[in-house]
């Protein structure tokens, strides 16, 4: 099953809950059997529609990703205003999935299997996770390039830039264990700091009603 072409219907949608309520659970990736027992749906069901463990585990991490959705490039492009809440929704919506207890769960458990011989899960979630993230920001910072918001040389220059903005120490610290997580005031606040720091790394200025060139 083709997860980036198929939009997954209802019961695939609880079938991967089910998956990653397993994950953050037991710490460790789920077996097929154990999702089908979780889910209530035969292993003949889940191999139909994903293909194996690896399909598997690999839609139920793009299911986890699916909440980090920036706005959709308008027709016209963009005008500041709608490109910059284009980009703190972006930031906003990333943090309050990387902070939450199952990303940790998954991503503790990624960190863990990273390298091992036979263990995919590391890959996957580096496939669908910060690099997915770049592949669904950087056109919307191309997009503010072209509309002469933004100036870089180089995307994926600006894409790291971003990243480290947003998500500072605040990934590894719960990583490492601090049980302190962001409040969604806190979260808030962050994605809207995150993004006016870059626009000052990276703003291109723009004219104002006066018609005098300002910082965006």
């Amino acid at each position: 099953m083709d997860r980036k072409a198929v939009e997954l219907t209802e019961r695939q949608a609880e079938v991967l809950d089910a998956a990653l309520a397993l994950l953050k659970e037991k710490g460790e990736a789920p077996t097929m059997n154990a999702v089908a027992e979780r889910a209530s749906c035969s292993k003949e069901t889940l191999y139909k529609w994903f293909g194996g463990r690896e399909g598997l585990l690999t839609a139920t991490v793009q299911r986890q990703a699916s909440g980090v959705r920036g706005l959709p490039v308008p027709d016209g492009g963009y005008d500041i205003d709608t490109f910059r809440t284009s980009l703190v929704q972006f930031a906003r919506n990333w943090l309050r999935t990387l902070t939450g207890e199952t990303s940790i769960a998954l991503n503790r458990l990624a960190v863990g299997e990273a390298g091992i011989k036979g263990r995919a899960l590391g890959r996957i979630v580096l496939e669908n996770g910060p690099s997915a993230m770049q592949k669904r920001l950087e056109p919307v910072l191309e997009a503010g390039r072209e509309a002469g918001l933004l100036d870089f040389a180089d995307t994926r220059d600006a894409f790291r830039t971003f990243f480290g903005l947003v998500v500072r120490d605040t990934q590894i610290r719960l990583l490492l264990g601090d049980k302190k997580r962001p409040s969604e005031k806190d979260i808030d606040e962050h994605a809207v700091a995150a993004t006016a720091q870059f626009f000052a790394l990276f703003g291109a200025g723009h004219r104002g009603a006066d018609g005098r060139p300002r910082n965006v």
